[in-house]
């Protein structure tokens, strides 16, 4: 199996189809599951944010997935495939985890360095998970592009540098302090703007929501001055606001010309957009879009993001050389085994052969033939992980599989047995692969483009 990526952001296509593309809620489920059951699919997470929606495949085969993809992408969103075909890109296998580690650092994002791409991937493979979407490799290469992200974040200064879509917006409003905002919406999107508002110094917060206790619970976690309003009083909150940052999950329009007047600077972080694009032409207005972020120069230092791309250029090639290490594993655990059961079954005999022995020569006895096999196994299972990375590595476990006479059965066995949950395991299995692992093998573990 391998990773597949395919998908549409801001560096691909304007906000404006990106808007038609948007899928969120119960449609973001129907496609997680209907992408799931295509043919070529084993796994299958959706990131779907303001400024992309990429889907990221587990599958067999590379052409039934990207068109299975594509379609269903076309489909979710009435966007017809020849349209949408000319904005998608595609990665696969390597430049496939290149690019999702890239995404988990924030090097793909629209302001590059905000962290919040991190919580929205780590949300993708939780609803992922939940619905049971997700198999074992695509889960692990998630998984393994957040750890990336924390790190990027950790041992370099792009965090600090790259801020939030909220705080590259709300910048070009000028002083914020004293101010009173309004901000529409509940969720992560108006959280971020909630809080970035107190730290400014904002003189009240009003929240206005659909789900009223929602606003105000987010209310009243707040650091300033805040209350909650209902939806359906949103045009007095207006009213009486000098900013107005608006993030809502809704389809259509929630702040229309006749609701405004100025002076008042507007936000609008949603997709599809919250505001009608015709407030720009009322005196007074002045309103920000995510295409208008888009062109953004606000960037991280150049020497912070080079550092991060050489994380992820190792990270990768750290990531590559397991999966390579994980197909041969199979058959070294098998071989292991075996030598496993061969020297238990010559002690046993030894032991039936010279009964006199007492317990301190069988443990020394018994110690010193397992440290001679140990000893024996080192090199030919250290060295056919390092040849499964060269060309036509593959052929080297078959060899061994071939020289030691190994059941054929045997490696799938220790691939079934890795496949059940831990909790579900036997003792047999358990202590089946116990027996197979390498105690002295140093180092073991198992881009874009358009």
């Amino acid at each position: 199996m391998s990773i597949l990526v395919v998908g549409l952001s801001h560096r691909s296509a304007p906000v404006a189809l990106l808007e038609r593309t948007a899928v969120t809620g119960e449609r973001l489920v129907k496609l997680l599951h209907d992408v799931h059951g295509a043919p070529s699919v084993s796994g299958v997470v959706v990131v779907s944010t303001c400024n992309r929606i990429e889907v990221y495949a587990d599958v067999d085969k590379f052409h039934a997935g990207v068109s299975a993809i594509s379609e269903l992408l076309s489909r979710h969103s009435d966007v017809p495939l020849d349209e949408l075909s000319r904005h998608l890109y595609v990665h696969y296998e390597e430049r496939a985890v290149q690019h999702v580690f890239s995404v988990a650092c924030g090097l793909d994002s629209m302001v590059v360095g905000e962290g919040q791409i991190a919580g929205q991937l780590r949300t993708a493979l939780k609803l992922a998970q939940k619905y049971g979407t997700v198999d074992r490799a695509l889960n692990e290469a998630i998984q393994q592009a957040l750890r990336v992200g924390k790190r990027a974040r950790n041992e370099t200064g792009i965090d600090r540098a790259g801020a939030s879509l909220v705080s590259v917006g709300l910048s070009r409003a000028g002083t914020l302090e004293g101010k009173r905002a309004l901000v529409v919406g509940a969720g992560s999107m108006s959280s971020l703007a909630v809080a970035t508002l107190a730290r400014e110094g904002v003189g009240e917060i009003v929240i206005a929501n659909r789900t009223f206790e929602r606003g105000v619970r987010l209310a009243e976690a707040t650091d300033a001055p805040a209350r909650a309003i209902r939806l359906a009083d949103l045009r007095e909150a207006i009213a009486e606001a000098d900013i107005v940052v608006s993030c809502t999950g809704a389809t259509g329009l929630v702040i229309t010309p006749d609701m405004l007047q100025g002076p008042v600077f507007v936000l609008d972080l949603a997709l599809p957009h919250d505001v009608d694009r015709a407030v720009r032409d009322l005196p007074g207005v002045t309103l920000v879009g995510l295409d208008d972020l888009s062109e953004d120069d606000d960037a991280p230092a150049e020497a912070d993001t080079d550092a991060v791309r050489r994380i992820v250029c190792e990270e990768v090639k750290a990531f590559q050389l397991g999966l390579v290490a994980a197909t041969v594993a199979p058959t070294v655990v098998a071989l292991r085994s075996k030598a496993a059961e061969v020297v238990e079954a010559e002690l046993g005999r030894l032991g039936g052969r010279l009964p006199e022995l007492d317990d301190r020569a069988q443990a020394e006895i018994a110690q010193t033939v397992r440290r001679v096999v140990d000893k024996l196994l080192h090199a030919p299972t250290v060295r056919v992980k390092e040849l499964a990375g060269s060309p036509g590595g593959d052929t080297y476990a078959d060899a061994l599989r071939e020289l030691f006479d190994l059941d054929p059965k045997a490696p799938e066995a220790v691939i079934r047995a890795e496949d059940v949950p831990s909790a579900e395991r036997g003792v047999g299995a358990e202590r089946t692969l116990r027996s197979g692992q390498v105690r002295h093998e140093p180092g073991r573990g198992m881009s874009e483009e358009r």
